[in-house]
């Protein structure tokens, strides 16, 4: 019942195109057609441009990973879209780490390309990887230098996130039916006991055992939206009405609600949500011209 938070991947965060856990706004609406000169252009952000070719071949990069764990591409949906997005997302947190007073200078990336090239097997295999992946020179160190930039400023805007932070501790019954919901429901205001009705009778295996208990969690972090929902309304005592979600009929109470430490996985998620939040504001100040039918 706990969400597990996907961490953003630096090379492009394109663990959106698949994990959908990178939510921003909407990539807006092609413009135009591909600028013509002097180097067509897939998009403008903020007045710097991402190349045509960058995004094509990571389109490219993109499908052949895809092919390579036998994923059907036509599953995946505007595919197309999410990279052009997950650029757009690299390019704004670039940007934003030069405008914070991060800069990485050309010999550190070439310093990160020599390391690169190191990690491969030296200059003839990092040759042959580059031409696999359809990487040229230039295009690389251009990746390099915008993932060094993402990073910087991921690690700013996550420090925001402390060791602790308000949740609460929730326990809840699923059951398939709401007749079923509405006797245990009756039972409870009967005064049974929710650990032990849970025991009895809810569905959801991993905290059966455990009477229910969900643990801590802070907003947004229960898997099931409609649970997390219905805990933040509770105060500590208070045990909810039949909450319905896809999968099926809950009961919710609310043990505990206050400043609490941090597990590793919430953090990261408060983490990531961080960012989210971050790019969704920037995305709307932020000027960004599509001229790109994804």
């Amino acid at each position: 019942m706990k969400r597990h938070a996907v961490v953003f991947g630096l090379s492009l965060l394109l663990a959106a195109c698949t994990a959908g856990t990178i939510v921003s706004t909407p990539t807006p609406q092609p413009t135009s057609t591909p600028t013509a000169t002097p180097e067509p252009l897939a998009a403008l952000v903020n007045g710097e441009g991402i190349l045509l070719s960058d995004y094509e071949d990571e389109i490219a990069r993109f499908e052949a990973a895809q092919a390579s764990l036998g994923t059907d591409l036509a599953s995946l949906g505007d595919y197309r879209r999410q990279v052009l997005q997950a650029l757009i997302d690299r390019r704004l947190l670039a940007q934003g780490a030069v405008d914070a007073g991060h800069e990485i200078d050309g010999a550190a990336v070439d310093g990160e390309l020599e390391a690169v090239a190191q990690a491969r097997g030296g200059s003839e295999a990092m040759g042959a990887w580059m031409a696999e992946n359809r990487y040229t020179l230039d295009s690389l160190k251009r990746a390099l230098r915008e993932d060094k930039l993402s990073a910087m400023m991921i690690e700013d805007i996550s420090q925001s996130i402390g060791e602790s932070a308000e949740q609460v501790r929730a326990a809840h019954i699923l059951v398939a039916t709401r007749a079923e919901a509405e006797d245990l429901r009756a039972q409870l205001s009967a005064g049974a006991d929710f650990a032990d009705l849970a025991r009895q009778a809810s569905l959801d295996a991993s905290t059966r055992p455990a009477g229910g208990d969900l643990g801590w969690s802070p907003r947004g972090y229960l898997l099931v939206p409609e649970v997390d929902q219905a805990a933040w309304a509770l105060a500590p005592g208070e045990t909810s009405d039949i909450v319905e979600s896809p999968l099926g009929y809950h009961i919710v109470r609310v043990v505990e609600r206050a400043d609490h430490p941090l597990a590793p996985d919430a953090r990261r998620f408060l983490r990531q949500q961080a960012v989210v939040v971050w790019l969704q504001a920037r995305q709307t100040t932020a000027p960004i011209e599509i001229y790109v039918a994804p």
